[in-house]
């Protein structure tokens, strides 16, 4: 068997083409549009590059994107509050927290604060557990894809 070029942007392109017309659908039924909101502490360039391609990706598949920047002195107690208030609302079911986050803020805590079924990036550890026992409720993208890729 040869060697395949896959086209990464192509691909991405066409899985956001779907998710939108998914999404439209939902909504032409008059469900709600899901929601992510996206979370950064401070001003690392490539972490502001990122968030900016997340809301841009939303943007495109039709999803509503929050973005949440708090400044580089943010206070763990603020940031907890904030994910408080996003757990409790139903028009956001994903919640993604930038990393890395400044000295002041406990990644553990803030990681464990998000809702299991809210937590995007899948590191709350009753969903790494579950990743670890095959049981997932929600597979976030780099543990499917590494689980697609071993399987090749």
């Amino acid at each position: 068997m040869g060697a395949r070029l896959l086209d990464g942007k192509a691909i991405a392109a066409d899985l956001r083409e779907q998710v939108r017309v998914q999404v439209a659908e939902r909504v032409s039924r008059g469900q709600r549009r899901p929601g992510l909101a996206v979370v950064l502490v401070g001003g690392d360039p490539a972490s502001q590059v990122y968030v900016r391609n997340k809301r841009s990706a939303c943007e495109a598949a039709g999803l509503h994107s929050e973005m949440h920047v708090l400044s580089a002195d943010t206070t763990e107690a603020a940031l907890l509050a904030l994910i408080d208030d996003l757990n409790a609302r139903e028009a956001i079911d994903g919640i993604l927290i930038q990393l890395p986050l400044p000295p002041q803020i406990n990644p553990d805590t803030v990681t464990e604060r998000i809702l299991p079924s809210k937590d995007v990036d899948g590191f709350h550890p009753y969903n790494v557990g579950r990743l670890a026992l095959r049981q997932p409720l929600l597979r976030s993208c780099t543990p499917k894809g590494s689980s697609r890729a071993s399987t090749r």
